[in-house]
């Protein structure tokens, strides 16, 4: 697991985890999943919808198109309420849509922390409404917005958008900037740019961005693809952008945070475990309302791995069916082959990583040295 870098402009100069997994910090549970234990997820990751206002040339939620159903507010409330009972620890609004253009995120949010879960929201930020940003950073553990260039017109080229959506989501930013300085919020502010290699212009203008806009963090993470490579990325080349990528963490100050996903970016795209574990601890469900091992097999033609639908039946009862766990099981067997079955570099893969370092005894669970980063119900 990667050290946590310390950024200073986070509450109490807390190492914050941004390559990397924070499953150390959560022993019960994976002592009970070692004990074949049927464990509730620690995260979740979903969308209220799977609509979006950009077409990014970077996308991956346009290889995850599934049968779509509508995530009302009573829909939403209710999965909430049911994974807080289970004993889910944290939410967050990022998966295969942009929340921000369901009429419900505001409340959505509320509603989460009321029930005692950490909230987080990953949004391009352009339908963001000025007026609900001080209640909302207040109830958010982080909010990270999607930038992938510092420049307006590669901003409008990459994120496919419309030639104003880049200074009203800056202006937005620095008003997120402005309202937790001001009310002394514990949120933590972040951009974060999708790499491919053709982006290598921007990255400098990237973390330079995000340092002029104040924010506590700027991250630069790979691309992922699918086992069919629909994207096309060449993870080879990301090799020759090595000392650029380094050149971008040195503009980190004891206020502002540069950095880059390394173990994922180095890897050409390769995985080194042969088994899929992470599901159990770190669950995605489509905007669609579509409960699935992750991400990676939303599409419908992974149908067999898809689980339940929370607009048709409660997450609870769900969680609770011979189905989830038969479908836990088989990903989690060699009848599932991660390697060539799913696409790459995954939500849940540092996760995997360290589950299946784990059950081939190369790493132990003991307790970890230092301070508790930040965010450790979002592993």
């Amino acid at each position: 697991m990667s050290k946590g870098l310390k950024n200073k402009n986070s509450p109490g100069s807390t190492p914050i985890i941004l390559d990397g997994h924070k499953l150390l910090w959560h022993p019960e549970r994976v002592k009970a999943w070692l004990k074949g234990e049927k464990i509730p997820p620690i995260t979740i990751d979903c969308a209220l919808t799977r609509r979006c206002t950009y077409r990014c040339l970077y996308c991956y939620g346009q290889l995850q198109a599934n049968d779509e159903k509508k995530m009302t507010k009573e829909v939403i409330f209710r999965f909430l309420d049911d994974a807080a009972s289970i004993g889910v620890k944290a939410i967050s609004f990022v998966s295969d849509g942009e929340s921000t253009c369901s009429p419900h995120l505001y409340d959505a949010i509320l509603k989460a922390k009321k029930n005692g879960l950490d909230v987080a929201l990953g949004t391009n930020g352009y339908l963001l409404k000025d007026e609900k940003l001080p209640e909302i950073l207040a109830n958010l553990t982080y909010l990270r917005f999607n930038v992938s260039a510092g420049e307006p017109k590669r901003y409008r080229q990459i994120m496919g958008c419309g030639p104003e959506c880049f200074k009203k989501v800056c202006d937005t930013i620095r008003k997120c900037v402005k309202i937790k300085k001001k009310k002394k919020l514990k949120v933590t502010l972040g951009i974060q740019m999708v790499l491919m290699p053709e982006f290598a212009d921007q990255i400098i203008p990237f973390v330079k961005l995000g340092k002029k806009l104040g924010v506590d963090y700027a991250i630069i993470k790979h691309c992922s693809d699918d086992e069919k490579a629909s994207l096309g990325i060449d993870y080879s080349k990301y090799l020759s952008l090595k000392s650029l990528l380094k050149k971008a963490e040195t503009y980190s100050t004891n206020k502002f945070l540069a950095k880059i996903k390394w173990s994922k970016i180095l890897s050409e795209g390769k995985r080194n475990y042969s088994r899929c574990y992470g599901p159990a601890f770190m669950l995605q469900v489509s905007g669609s309302g579509l409960v699935a091992p992750c991400g990676m097999l939303f599409n419908k033609r992974y149908k067999k791995y898809h689980i339940g639908n929370i607009a048709q039946t409660s997450f609870k009862k769900i969680f609770k069916s011979k189905k989830y766990w038969k479908i836990m099981n088989l990903i989690a067997s060699e009848k599932f082959d991660p390697k060539t079955m799913c696409g790459t570099l995954c939500l849940q893969h540092k996760v995997n990583e360290f589950l299946w370092n784990l059950k081939k005894a190369k790493v132990k669970i003991k307790k970890p040295k230092g301070k508790t980063p930040l965010h450790i119900n979002f592993i």
